[in-house]
């Protein structure tokens, strides 16, 4: 089991799903969770969660990702408290609409991608300098099989995610000297409130439960890692490299 005692972890999308199970993963091996959600019942229940399991700890951000303002001061926050911030789990994201490439509303559009794409390069900006102080900074960015699959319907949630890859392999190779880590991660098909918009006719109980692809992520946040740039994927259980770009 990877052991994070000690060690600070921001977890974005932290009320439900894969973020929820994820901070309480993180707390289970020994991190105090920043866990930052829109959705209070859900951060306090997940601080319930905590306390009961017996370790780790929280700090809850009742916070939308869309201001950015709002991104910005919980950076200084976490300085003027901590010094430093040891692992980042980028997972808040919105699926959007399923539509045609060609029809979607302007409003959607913009809003998925402020969402997935701006909110989560500005929660990088702000803990850049903080992960940088680590002595072995985490950043976990979780993607998608869709910014690979492009399958119809599904343009604009693939296009956010591809941005984001393209962002994080972008950050790896600027810190490959560094002590900082930083890899993408495929959930796969997994039973939550977003995959049953994505995938409305799907049974949920065929998929894996969120809490089962937490200990994926928890691991990609050892300290002892040393792949970056890469992209993991869970169900394969398994890195694979990003093509080069030519």
């Amino acid at each position: 089991m990877t052991d994070l005692t000690g060690r600070i972890a921001l977890v974005t999308g932290a009320s439900r799903g894969i973020g929820y199970y994820t901070a309480l993963a993180l707390a289970d091996a020994g991190a105090h969770v920043i866990a930052v959600a829109r959705t209070v019942g859900g951060l306090e229940e997940l601080d319930d969660a905590i306390r009961e399991q017996g370790r780790g700890s929280a700090t809850l951000v009742p916070q939308d990702l869309l201001d950015m303002k709002a991104i910005d001061k919980l950076g200084a926050a976490i300085f003027e408290r901590w010094g430093k911030l040891d692992i980042l789990i980028a997972n808040a994201a919105v699926l959007g609409t399923l539509s045609p490439v060609g029809h979607y509303e302007a409003r959607t559009f913009e809003k998925t991608m402020n969402t997935n794409v701006n909110a989560t390069w500005r929660v990088i900006r702000t803990v850049d300098p903080l992960l940088a102080k680590s002595d072995a900074g985490r950043a976990v960015i979780v993607s998608s099989g869709a910014a690979h699959s492009c399958r119809p319907f599904h343009g604009l949630y693939a296009a956010s995610k591809a941005a984001v890859e393209a962002l994080a392999r972008c950050w790896a190779a600027e810190t490959i000297n560094s002590p900082l880590r930083v890899n993408c991660v495929n959930p796969g098909p997994t039973r939550t409130a977003m995959r049953a918009l994505a995938m409305p006719g799907e049974d949920p109980m065929t998929l894996p439960h969120p809490s089962e692809v937490a200990g994926s992520l928890v691991a990609l946040c050892d300290p002892e890692l040393i792949e970056t740039g890469m992209f993991f994927d869970v169900p394969e259980g398994r890195f694979k490299a990003f093509q080069a770009p030519n």
